[in-house]
This record gives structure tokens, C-alpha cells and sequence, in this order.
């Protein structure tokens, strides 16, 4: 979803010539793409905190045994 947000914002300020009374089209697009940036920097550290590839391999046993004779 960065990725997309991203992508809209750039064409939004390097290709699209428009004119639309009332919106400023340049500023949108630089919008966007910040918004983007910010939201893909908080997957990456999302995603680190919750394992993604190759994440922790941990497991904890805990056995009790009891025997009596």
C-alpha cells in the first residue's frame, strides 16, 4: 500500500499537467508520497518486531516431573 501511495504521489507531481480549481495538484502528490514513506517505514519496523522472514524460532518447554515410589 506504501508502494501505491507512493507511485500516485509521484505522477500526481511530476506528470500530470492538470489544472482543478481549488486543489493544487503538486502539493496532493507531495502529500502522498509522504505519507507513504512514513507508512512504509512503520511496516519495516513493524515487521521486524513481529518476526516476518526467517523470524524467531524459539520455543519454551516447560516440564515438570514428579515421581514418587
Amino acid at each position: 500500500m506504501s508502494l501505491l501511495l507512493i507511485a500516485i504521489g509521484a505522477i500526481l507531481t511530476w506528470a500530470v499537467s492538470a489544472d482543478v480549481s481549488g486543489v493544487d495538484l503538486n502539493t496532493v502528490g507531495v502529500i502522498l508520497m509522504i505519507v507513504g514513506a512514513v507508512g512504509g517505514l512503520i511496516s519495516l519496523v513493524f515487521w521486524s518486531s513481529w518476526g516476518g522472514f526467517g523470524g524467531r524460532d524459539t520455543a519454551v518447554v516447560d516440564r515438570e516431573r514428579v515421581v514418587e515410589r
